[in-house]
């Protein structure tokens, strides 16, 4: 089994590589991170947890700026604003956190891999799966939730493991504490309270009813004892708890709903859609699901070899929170939230399932290389080695692929902003397709473009003193034909045309200013 050094070690190499991966993305560079960075910093600052714009017209604010994670949560954010306020308000500094949550992660896979392997190579090539992460790879070091989210839910999974062994109280409330940063860190993260419930729950031998109750009401109680300030935040901003519209997404057909104006998705109009249209669906959503499990989660090829793993692990008690919450995260994302799962929102939470698939893919390889070496009369362990080892090598083959291939977009998508902001007046509010980019860059206010016909667009202008709309590739269907110059407003004045210089349209951009007499002022 491996020694204290050895986790010393791993530990230290995921910082530095942690370390590495930050020094090359110098910028969030796509809208999640664009907007936990940005709260975090207006945090860091002193403006409070406030947004200066609107992503998404669920739970709106009356005006801007308004309060922040009233749809995403709130935890990425808090925790680059304390390293803000120690570091300087720098992206560098906001990635710091990242880097250490992932540094947890890679340890946490470590001691799965010594566990579930009882040998030093199945840590270590656990470790460097996770810390080489294939398809994550771009995505540990910037202010997104994937490390963050990684290690409190994998520990949460942990500790449920731990008292489903051992039958102590204790692990349950560390799951039931680590299950509540899960959920402040993403919403569906209350699925590990559910998956808590429902371990404690679960016959075993010596089992009864109290005893599940008190392993149920320890978790809940270190829930609740983590959650509660937020809750109590909510409550005096929006009037809830939690904010609801995020259930709306249930009835989406399409993920341009997430953007609706008037906001939300509703159950008449999805269930008028159709129901070959409903099943259709969600067969893209598992086609798309199927895809992010095995590319994204088993690292292309081990997928099969977790089967085989969890088969022969089926009897640990240990592995019992871990495959509920695999299948209701997988069941959920598909056929309940279908648009926003398969769009990244599964992406996003099987990061904390990522040492689990490491350590039952690589005791799954083990046997099927052994079943192999009976057979062609290889030297078994020397076969599991040169096996396990390849694995290690793919991971890292894919990680490098696709971290390459990410860091351009990510690091030069300043300019267009930078000159759009010297273009337009002092204290422009530009409706467009992503404000939070908007807004990191230029320092401009903004509102998200709708998924609504463009007639709404004066109402949406005097309730956020909107004075520009910018539309580019990414826009919502109803603005299109504004888009293409083949439609017209009467209260859009052309201001600008970028990119028509060539003959790409994905570097076009039309602004347009908003012609304040036509909104009755």
């Amino acid at each position: 089994m491996p020694s204290r050094r050895a986790y010393l070690l791993i530990a230290a190499l995921a910082l530095l590589w942690g370390s590495l991966l930050a020094i090359l993305i110098r910028q969030p560079g796509y809208t999640d991170a664009y907007y936990y960075f940005n709260a975090g910093q207006r945090l860091a600052q002193g403006d409070g947890l406030t947004d200066p714009y609107l992503w998404v017209y669920i739970n709106p604010p009356d005006h801007l700026p308004g309060p922040s994670h009233t749809y995403w949560m709130p935890l990425e954010s808090l925790l680059a604003a304390g390293s803000m306020v120690l570091f300087g308000a720098s992206f560098g500094a906001a990635q710091l956190p990242s880097v250490i949550c992932f540094a947890g992660l890679v340890t946490l896979a470590f001691w799965s891999g010594a566990r579930t392997g009882q040998s030093r190579r199945h840590a270590w090539i656990v470790g460097l799966l996770v810390l080489f992460g294939g398809f994550y790879a771009p995505f540990w070091i910037t202010t997104d939730t994937f490390a963050l989210y990684g290690l409190v839910g994998a520990l949460a999974l942990i500790s449920l493991g731990r008292g489903r062994e051992s039958g102590n109280w204790r692990w349950y409330t560390l799951s039931g504490a680590c299950g509540a940063l899960a959920h402040l860190a993403r919403a569906d993260g209350v699925l590990l309270l559910i998956v808590l419930i429902l371990v404690a729950v679960w016959p075993r031998a010596g089992w009864n009813w109290r005893q599940a109750a008190r392993w149920s009401a320890a978790g809940i109680a270190a829930y609740l004892l983590v959650m509660t300030p937020w809750l109590l935040r909510n409550w005096s901003e929006i009037d809830s708890p939690l904010p609801s519209g995020g259930l709306d997404t249930i009835w989406m057909r399409s993920y341009d709903e997430l953007v609706n104006y008037p906001p939300g998705a509703n159950p008449a109009d999805f269930w008028n859609w159709g129901l070959g249209n409903i099943i259709q669906s969600r067969l893209t959503a598992l086609a798309n699901n199927l895809g992010t499990w095995v590319a994204v989660e088993t690292w292309v090829i081990l997928g099969p070899f977790v089967l085989i793993g969890l088969w022969l692990r089926r009897r640990d008690p240990f592995w019992l929170g871990v495959l509920l919450y695999a299948a209701g995260l997988h069941l959920a994302m598909t056929f309940v939230f279908a648009f926003p799962g398969y769009r990244g929102g599964l992406f996003h939470s099987s990061s904390a399932l990522l040492p689990f698939w490491a350590s039952a893919g690589l005791i799954g390889l083990d046997d099927a290389v052994g079943w192999m070496a009976k057979r062609r009369r290889w030297q078994r362990a020397q076969a599991q080695s040169v096996f396990s080892g390849a694995l290690v090598v793919l991971a890292a083959m894919i990680g490098i692929g696709i971290l390459t291939a990410r860091l351009s977009a990510w690091n030069h998508n300043a300019d267009f902003y930078r000159t759009l902001a010297d273009d337009l007046p002092a204290g422009a509010v530009v409706m467009v397709n992503d404000p939070a980019a908007l807004y990191y860059h230029a320092g401009l206010s903004g509102v998200v473009i709708p998924n609504a016909d463009p007639q709404v667009v004066p109402e949406i202008a005097a309730r956020y003193g909107v004075t520009h709309l910018v539309l580019d590739i990414n826009r919502t269907e109803p603005f299109t034909g504004l888009f293409l110059g083949r439609d017209s407003m009467p209260f859009l004045r052309p201001a600008q045309v970028y990119g028509a210089e060539t003959p790409d349209r994905a570097d076009d951009r039309r602004v347009f200013e908003i012609v304040q007499q036509e909104l009755g002022q």
